[in-house]
């Protein structure tokens, strides 16, 4: 079975993708997620948040993702982990095809635009040391993972 282009499992959604219930518990963590960041609380469960403006690349529309972060010379780092998940999430596709839309929000502070920049190389190897010292969660997933997770650097314009 196929769903643009896409081999779907029995259950009409692609491998790796959640099903219903689990994006409904993840959009309601996630808007828990953003009221706390707006509030001034910058953690959850150990890791530092933040949340990610994007713009939808099919829809057009404004999102806004919670995402663990990591400060890297004055710069955000984010991995692109999408919950030890198959593919690469949403907002990761949104920051390809908007890469002029995109804004960082810290705790407590209003949003700031921001370039994202995807980390390879040496680049990401030294910013991929700095997330597996600071989240051995986070290297425990990739450990477990098919795909290399990306890195991305987001910096304030």
């Amino acid at each position: 079975m196929s769903t643009e282009g896409r081999t779907t499992n029995g259950a009409g959604r692609a491998p790796g993708t959640p099903g219903r219930f689990s994006r409904w518990m993840q959009r309601r963590s996630n808007a828990r997620l953003v009221r706390k960041v707006r509030g001034g609380k910058a953690t959850f469960m150990g890791m530092d948040v933040l949340v990610l403006h994007t713009v939808g690349r099919r829809s057009g529309a404004p999102r806004e993702t919670p995402l663990m972060w990591l400060p890297d010379e004055g710069d955000a780092v984010l991995v692109v982990a999408s919950g030890g998940g198959s593919r690469n999430p949403d907002w990761h596709a949104n920051l390809a095809a908007h890469p002029d839309d995109v804004a960082i929000e810290l705790p407590g502070r209003a949003p700031v635009a921001a370039v994202p920049h995807e980390l390879d190389g040496a680049d990401r190897e030294r910013a991929w040391q700095r997330v597996a010292t600071a989240q051995p969660r986070i290297a425990r997933y990739q450990s477990k993972a098919e795909r290399q997770y990306p890195l991305v650097r987001l910096t304030p314009r």
